[in-house]
């Protein structure tokens, strides 16, 4: 198993819970609850992520990254998109310089 692959199928495992029942999917009441329930959850995510690399311990940093990587494909889920639009986005960018990439865009 690669990193590509779990990526792709947790992207469309996400996909699937779109129709789930929420009272017993996780994932389908986070969509349910719309962009305010998934964004509060990335918040909460990124705030604890900020705090293990503050306190430097590996293990919680690798806790805390996967929830927040994993909140993220959950947005990208309710706005029907997936790994694969930032995956896109992500060759599109390679060997790019990030200032330069960051002038390029369109407000």
């Amino acid at each position: 198993m690669t990193t590509h692959d779990i990526l792709y199928r947790l992207s469309e495992t996400l996909a699937t819970r779109r129709h789930a029942d929420p009272e017993t999917s996780y994932t389908a009441k986070l969509l349910a609850g719309g962009p305010d329930s998934i964004l509060k959850k990335i918040g909460e995510e990124s705030a604890e992520l900020i705090i293990a690399a503050k306190d430097g311990k590996r293990l919680n940093i690798v806790w805390e990254s996967t929830d927040m990587i994993f909140h993220v494909l959950v947005l990208l889920t309710y706005y029907g998109m997936g790994i694969e639009d930032v995956a896109q986005e992500l060759r599109r960018r390679e060997g790019v310089s990030g200032i330069d990439e960051k002038k390029s865009r369109t407000k």
